[in-house]
């Protein structure tokens, strides 16, 4: 590899990429290439991560969110390196006689180039258009140059679920709420279900009229501690609960359960108002249950690439999410 990449060389590069798909659609029977760009989309993974999945990802993602995509693969190297190639993603809507193209630049980094990497950004990244970071690597996220290349986006994208330990990520992602760029954390995107279940149940008024008197809530876990989701899912239920009248306790339910997930969530209400409200994982599944009520409701699915069609519509803060995570990084751990 190369010690330094030219971002005008690989602009140079992009330019007479879009000249040879324009010549090769010319000579087809296509009515020619659409070139669509409404963001940058950099992706950072391990080099060791599978590459072809990564990129069915991005693939997917470009046809509702046109980006202008960079992939830096980064590997633990001892030497300060790193190369670069340009292609494009096509693709001919049904019914259509047009290709539609987005480009994708492809970097190949090592631990010790970090700190370059922001000057080559900045510079590849599509004008005047948003420029997200997905962040794949939790040992990426932790590295003392992150910081520079996350600062260069307008959002930061990662997934707390795949770190060992859920509370000190919480701390670190909730300091990360200082930066000017806003966060998103994949573990909260994957309960946008769940929490639409708790708020379609007191959709209905007399359950509504309960929830003063809810005195508990209670989440059910594997493994020896909480996952991260469940913190949020708590955090959330907590904050929701307090803004309705309640004053609930939350109690942690370790369980038998498969290690860093969480299975069941139960809201009860005492006294004259008595209501019992859970929620219970069973596989790709809920069962919902209010009283002597029961239902049960498919969960959505939750690959990377629908968590990440979701948070890439929301290109601004999350101020919901935001609260959450201050509050879930001061939740107690067991009680």
């Amino acid at each position: 590899m190369t010690a330094t990449i030219q971002p005008d060389t690989i602009l140079r590069e992009l330019s007479e990429l879009w000249v040879s798909l324009g010549k090769e659609a010319a000579g087809e029977t296509s009515a020619g290439v659409l070139r669509a760009c409404a963001m940058t989309l950099v992706t950072v993974a391990e080099d060791s991560e599978d590459a072809s999945l990564i990129g069915e990802t991005v693939a997917a993602l470009m046809r509702e969110h046109p980006s202008r995509a960079i992939v830096i693969r980064f590997r633990p190297a001892a030497d300060r390196a790193l190369d670069a190639r340009v292609f494009a993603q096509c693709w001919m809507p049904f019914g259509q006689r047009r290709q539609i193209c987005c480009e994708q630049i492809e970097i190949l980094a090592s631990d010790l180039s970090l700190p370059d990497l922001p000057g080559v950004i900045v510079p590849l990244a599509a004008a005047d258009l948003p420029l997200v970071l997905w962040c794949r690597s939790a040992r990426i996220l932790g590295l003392p140059g992150f910081a520079q290349l996350a600062g260069v986006a307008q959002k930061v994208i990662f997934d707390s679920a795949v770190f060992p330990d859920p509370k000190a990520v919480l701390s670190d992602a909730a300091n990360r709420l200082r930066e000017p760029y806003a966060l998103a954390d994949l573990a909260w995107t994957r309960l946008t279900c769940w929490r639409s279940l708790v708020s379609q149940i007191f959709d209905n008024r007399s359950y509504l009229a309960s929830v003063p008197s809810i005195s508990e809530v209670r989440i059910s876990f594997g493994g020896a501690s909480p996952p991260v989701a469940a913190y949020y899912l708590a955090a959330w239920l907590l904050d929701s609960l307090e803004r309705a009248g309640a004053s609930p306790k939350l109690i942690w339910e370790a369980s038998d359960g498969d290690a860093g997930t969480f299975h069941k969530i139960a809201l009860i209400a005492h006294g004259s108002a008595e209501l019992a409200v859970r929620l219970e994982a069973q596989g790709s599944a809920v069962d919902v249950s209010v009283d002597h009520l029961t239902a049960c409701t498919k969960l959505g699915s939750a690959t990377d690439y629908d968590l990440l069609r979701e948070e890439l519509a929301i290109p601004y803060r999350d101020p919901i999410f935001e609260k959450t995570l201050m509050r879930a990084a001061r939740l107690p751990h067991l009680s």
